[in-house]
Parts: C-alpha cells; structure tokens; sequence
C-alpha cells in the first residue's frame, strides 16, 4: 500500500520519460486470472509508445526496469489496484486498497492523482501491538491491513527480562521499568511513521502492556481505541475481525465530532461553503478542517487571477480533472485535516465545507 510520504517522494521525482501503468486488479479468482494479461498489454502499449519518442539506447535502463518490476508483482496477493512507476533510476510498484482508472501515462512527472483520490478518501488508521516478543505495526486502510517489516518493526524487547535472564536480586518493580522503557521507545518509533498524518491509533496487548503504553506515550498520542489480549501469531485475517467494529466505531466518532465542530463554526460564521471560496481559502492556509461528500467532484480551471472557476466537463490541459482533490491536498498542506462523509450529509453546505481557522 501506499503513504502519504511515498505519494510526497513520488510527486517530487522528476525524469524525461516519467512512465506510470495503472489499471483496477482483483482479490479473488477467476477474476484476477486476468490481470496478468492485462498489465502485459499496457506494458506492451508503454513500450511502443516510448519507442515512438526515443531510441532504443536511451530507453535501455527505463525497460530494464520496467521488466524487472513486472516480474516481482505477486498476482495471488494483489488489492484492488495496482500502479507501476519506472524511470532510468526508479522502479516502484504500488498495491493499491482501491480501485484506479487502467492507463499509461508518459511525462515528466508521474502520474499520481489517481492515489491522491484513493488515498485521501480512504480510512486510515495504524495498529500496533505490544509485545515484549514482537510488537507489530499494521498499516490499516479501510478493511485492508498490511503489516509493516521494515529496519524498525517487527519490534523485540531485548536485554534482561526478554532475551536475557533478570538480574538475581531483580523484583518487580525492576521488570516493570524495563517494559516501560521498551515501550517508550516503540511510542518514539511509531511516531516517525505517524507524523505526517496523525492517524487513528489502534493498540493491543495485555492489560499490563496497554497500562504501561498508555504511562509513557501520554500526553503526545491519543489512542482511538484498545484492543486487550495477546497478539503475538494473529494473522491479518483474524486481526481485521477482531478490529472491524473499532474501526467503525472510531469513523463513526470522528463523524459525530465534525458535525458538531461544523454546527458550532457555522454558528460562529466561521463557515465557508461554495467551492470557489473555499478552493481561495484553502491555499491562503486558513482551512481548519474540511468536511467533504464521498463522491462529490468537480472540474474547474485556474481563471487570470488565481481563481477556481468550475467547467461542465473534463478535458484538456488547463482542466483539472477534479478541483475537490486539489482542495483537499491544499487544505492538508497547510496543516488543516479532512474529513470525507456520507452522500447528503452536507445538503446545507452545497456537499463541501470548510471550517476557518480564523
């Protein structure tokens, strides 16, 4: 899956051709028998079309890549997208939790606002499970979780009490200082990963764990919700159940707080709610917190002066294909947070909403 930081890398990748492959994958067979076949035409379509602009010498690395990329995509574990981005230095593919438009795009930039919209519209949140064997970070993205294996996580307590015996003269109060300060420095971990975004946080473990995690991450992290048990071998599957109702529960709430924050803003008029207005103050950074239906867009294009001014359809290289996308980024690049809700939950608000700052 994708973050927020790998969408920021990707954006600021520049390169003369900037080759993106996107097209809709399945989960499940027989449907995904297919997507073999179709990332091989568009890699085939990619091809000729680059043949067409440079040699065949300056297009060696770039297709060295490319194929080398294909091969390691793993067709029985794909979501339900998939974005492949090659250039002569860089090769990243992207399994993707929603679905993306089938297309190959040659610039000098890579294609991303198909992950923009997947990734701003999606629930995301983080899991961590404690551990003093193995303390686990899950990336969670709807009902997609991805364990995070990286230089950091899986996460193991060492030393006394963990890998080595406890001093003889050790009690208690000795073993319950060494888990505090392993769980101190897996809160100051997890925060690297969590900066940009400041995610719902859902953290498992033992009672004492939670306790302990909840001592030393206080007052700089809030926990949406907690999950009490031992998680040590729970596969994915089975951790996605046992999260299901908490991950409802936390939209739900984050819902409910906005609509609440909205009401009280609007009574304080400091509410704005037509899309030109709030594209102006979007990226003047006064957004605070921007409410948004799931499946409102619009097409617009940048007038003389700096304007949004809407069009009645896509297309074209002045058109921006979905003006909402772009307050959203603008919105979250100036420090404010978004919030997407359900279709007519805003007829008040002409389906957009932004709460000011000031």
């Amino acid at each position: 899956m994708i973050s927020r930081q790998d969408l920021k890398h990707l954006q600021s990748l520049q390169s003369i051709p900037a080759l993106s492959i996107l097209l809709p994958t399945h989960r499940t067979s027989p449907d995904n028998k297919q997507d073999p076949i179709r990332v091989r035409n568009l890699v085939d379509e990619a091809i000729e079309r680059l043949s067409e602009e440079f040699s065949k010498r300056d297009l060696e690395p770039l297709l060295k890549n490319l194929e080398t990329l294909v091969s390691e995509i793993d067709y029985p574990h794909t979501l339900d997208g998939l974005a492949l981005y090659v250039s002569h230095d860089f090769a990243k593919l992207y399994y993707l939790p929603f679905s993306v438009k089938e297309r190959v795009i040659i610039d000098q930039t890579f294609a991303t606002r198909d992950l923009v919209y997947g990734l701003n519209r999606a629930q995301r949140y983080w899991i961590l499970l404690l551990s003093e064997q193995v303390t686990r970070l899950i990336a969670g993205t709807g009902e997609t979780l991805e364990e995070i294996n990286d230089k950091n996580f899986p996460l193991e307590m060492q030393g006394p009490g963990a890998n080595a015996p406890l001093p003889f003269a050790a009690d208690s109060s000795y073993r319950d200082d060494r888990h505090r300060r392993f769980f101190q420095s897996v809160h100051s971990i997890f925060t690297s990963y969590d900066e940009d975004d400041a995610l719902p946080l859902i953290v498992g473990g033992v009672a004492r764990y939670l306790s302990f995690f909840n001592e030393v991450s206080q007052p700089h992290q809030v926990i949406s919700e907690t999950l009490t048990g031992n998680f040590d071998k729970t596969s994915l599957p089975e951790l996605e159940e046992l999260i299901s109702p908490l991950r409802k529960s936390i939209l739900a709430a984050q819902k409910a707080d906005a609509l609440d924050k909205l009401e009280a803003a609007a009574n304080a008029q400091r509410v704005i709610s037509t899309v030109g207005e709030v594209w102006r103050l979007a990226n003047e950074g006064r957004g605070q917190l921007l409410l948004v239906e799931k499946n409102y867009s619009v097409p617009g294009v940048i007038g003389p002066e700096g304007h949004l001014e809407l069009v009645d359809s896509v297309g074209g290289v002045d058109v921006i294909d979905d003006a909402v996308d772009e307050i959203v980024e603008a919105v979250l690049a100036k420090g404010g947070k978004v919030l997407f809700v359900d279709n007519g939950t805003l007829s008040l608000y002409q389906q957009i909403a932004l709460i000011l700052r000031y």
